[in-house]
């Protein structure tokens, strides 16, 4: 035991940690309790977005009455702060942690659908141990995370994927891969936050893949998967009892497919998707959720492309979007997923219809680049961001302007814009110079970039390339002359020169964009606040529905 009152008098909250002794100073008591796994260990690529589901839970259990024993080992967490939960075990989530601790506590069952994929992966195995899960059951949790179970799935119910397999050798992802056509997504199976996924666009950078990041075998496959260039993206938070399944929200995502779900930001609702797109998704959300028989929280990743709906992901559990949503709607989601765990029905919470949403929210990631000098920037499938903020607002551009100043890269109302991107870029980055440019501030571009944009009535200044002589890009950025950058990525030829000004972007607090969809958000917030569109809303301004 951990005295958290150092003896003086009898603490009313101390935590505790195990070791391989003969006295116990926990003393479990006979009340209804609920164990709770954490997330565990927090890092680049593991949101504390699941430590907000962790504590919300401990609080709205506690409220229904049982006793909440936390099982975490970060000591970064509020789910670690000794008066969180009615009891804190402070030891490591993994299974013979997990089991000594139902042998002393005797819960009523453990919740392992808040903690992200650490305390998911131990599902199966804690239930053939005896232990009772609360909610989704580990078999549906197990037909969601596994290739074959979750093809098998989609097929059942009609519903589109991306084509694709599981390989358990190069052989194998080799021929996936030349079955589906490159460019393909390479990713272990069982992960979280895109750990070593990567986009793969010939066979020789997948067998560096295979090579350099994933350890092959039948234990260890790797799901190859066509990539769906040019696609929208969204993610869709809900809530189910395994009868009635309510919708958090439907979220778009602002950069283009191929970058990580935590590293976009994203918007609620969505601002430039068909209305029939958004009541399919709806809809493959409720059956697929039925399917599974999920009780509790349930995320889907889609996508869109020539206006089909495809199915990505599904994950039987809590999300990183599940704070964004819940604040933007005032939808408690977890809170209400706790009170399903234990019985309670969606109609017995009076929740029987997806909440509205009465403002536009941005959420924006925030990138830790400016504390790793000499890391390229540039967005992927592997997460990389280390936290995230929100913008509220009558407008997708007010809401924006606000997410970029709270996450650090407020956008600037004057002053001049460097635009450098791929030729491929050039047709999408043309729209956005000319309401940059109409806004009042100065374009400059790199020479293939300014020509273009002359040729469509554009005027753009030409400014030398890094490798050129000075003054060149790279000194207008370290010299505070460049007041936004939009930058894609220019081919392996201009790569060393991509990676310096982005660098150099980040060393001087200059907000950039490495997409054109990115860049023409960006425009969206800079009229809104030039517009004089920028207002204090409150999140109380939302009602609070449920629990």
């Amino acid at each position: 035991m951990v005295d958290t009152c150092a003896a003086e008098f009898a603490a009313s909250t101390p935590y505790f940690y195990s070791s391989y002794e003969l006295e116990d100073e926990s003393v479990a008591s006979e009340r209804q309790k609920v164990l709770i796994l954490g997330s565990g260990p927090n890092r680049i690529g593991q949101g504390i977005e699941f430590d907000y589901a962790c504590v919300q839970a401990s609080y709205a259990l506690h409220d229904l009455g049982y006793e909440t024993i936390m099982l975490n080992c970060n000591p970064e967490t509020v789910s670690t702060d000794y008066d969180t939960s009615d009891r804190l075990y402070f030891d490591p989530v993994t299974l013979e942690d997990v089991l000594n601790l139902v042998d002393k506590e005797k819960p009523i069952g453990a919740v392992v659908q808040f903690g992200g994929q650490t305390p998911l992966n131990l599902a199966r195995e804690l239930e053939s141990s005896g232990v009772r899960i609360l909610g989704t059951k580990p078999e549906a949790i197990d037909r969601a995370e596994s290739r074959e179970e979750f093809s098998r799935l989609v097929d059942s119910l009609g519903l589109t994927q991306a084509p694709g397999g599981t390989a358990a050798s190069l052989e194998e992802a080799l021929a996936i891969a030349e079955r589906v056509g490159y460019p393909v997504l390479a990713r272990p199976s069982y992960i979280l936050g895109g750990k070593a996924i990567q986009l793969v666009f010939d066979p020789e950078s997948l067998r560096r893949y295979v090579r350099e990041r994933v350890r092959l075998s039948p234990e260890h496959p790797v799901l190859i998967d066509r990539f769906l260039e040019d696609a929208f993206e969204y993610d869709l938070d809900a809530v189910a009892d395994g009868r009635t399944v309510v919708i958090g929200a439907v979220m778009e995502h602002i950069e283009e497919a191929g970058i990580h779900s935590g590293d976009s930001a994203c918007s609620i609702p969505p601002i430039k998707s068909k209305p029939e797109w958004i009541r399919a998704m709806k809809e493959q959300t409720r059956r697929i959720a039925l399917e599974l028989g999920v009780v509790g929280l349930l995320n889907i990743q889609f996508a869109v492309k020539d206006d089909k709906v495809y199915v990505l992901e599904v994950n039987p559990r809590a999300s990183r979007t599940v704070p964004f949503v819940s604040k933007a709607t005032g939808l408690p989601l977890v809170r209400i997923a706790s009170a399903l765990l234990v019985g309670r029905s969606l109609e017995e919470l009076g929740i029987r219809e997806d909440p509205p949403t009465l403002n536009v929210a941005v959420k924006e990631c925030v990138l830790p680049f400016d504390r790793f000098p000499g890391v390229d920037p540039l967005l992927a499938p592997e997460m990389r961001s280390t936290g995230e903020v929100m913008g509220l607002g009558a407008s997708f551009g007010e809401a924006f302007y606000k997410a970029q100043a709270a996450a650090g890269t407020p956008l600037p109302s004057a002053g001049t814009v460097f635009i450098s991107v791929h030729d491929n870029d050039k047709q999408a980055i043309l729209p956005v110079a000319r309401r940059l440019a109409a806004l009042g501030l100065r374009i400059t571009a790199t020479k293939g970039t300014a020509e273009y944009l002359w040729a469509n009535g554009v005027w753009a200044d030409v400014l030398r390339k890094v490798h050129e002589d000075h003054p060149n890009a790279l000194d207008y950025i370290r010299h505070g002359k460049v007041a936004l950058l939009v930058n894609t990525p220019l081919g392996r030829e201009s790569q060393m020169d991509d990676y310096l000004i982005r660098d150099a972007a980040i060393a001087s607090g200059i907000p950039y964009t490495t997409t054109t969809s990115a860049a023409l958000a960006a425009v969206e917030g800079i009229e809104a606040r030039l517009a004089g569109h920028i207002f204090v809303r409150h999140l109380q301004e939302n009602p609070r529905r449920g629990v």
